[in-house]
């Protein structure tokens, strides 16, 4: 059918997971409190989750592993090639800020 075909009180069809207006839900009260329940739970665990991972201790020891990461290698050993490249830049901050104090002076 094309658009000019279709009567103007035509619905559109019902998405997948959701049952037609005009068709009633002919399942029993109790099959429908056990899948709200169900969905209850899953919601609740889902709630738990992000909770979690929006929680500040969560987010400062994943930034800490990260941080850990970049400095530190999976056996423990410290990356001294990172390592040097931070204090080479805290270095040359340094030496900006104390070039700075001299000519302002």
């Amino acid at each position: 059918m094309s658009q000019v075909d279709k009567p103007a009180d035509a619905s559109p069809p019902a998405t997948a997971g959701t049952p037609a207006a005009a068709t009633p839900d002919t399942r029993p009260p109790a099959t429908i409190e056990s899948e709200i329940e169900t969905i209850r739970e899953r919601l609740a665990v889902t709630i738990d989750q992000l909770a979690y991972r929006v929680s500040p201790k969560t987010i400062v020891r994943r930034e800490v592993a990260t941080l850990k990461g970049h400095y530190v290698d999976p056996q423990g050993q410290p990356r001294t090639d990172n390592i040097l490249k931070a204090a080479a830049a805290v270095a040359g901050f340094v030496a900006v800020l104390l070039i700075f104090r001299k000519v302002a002076k």
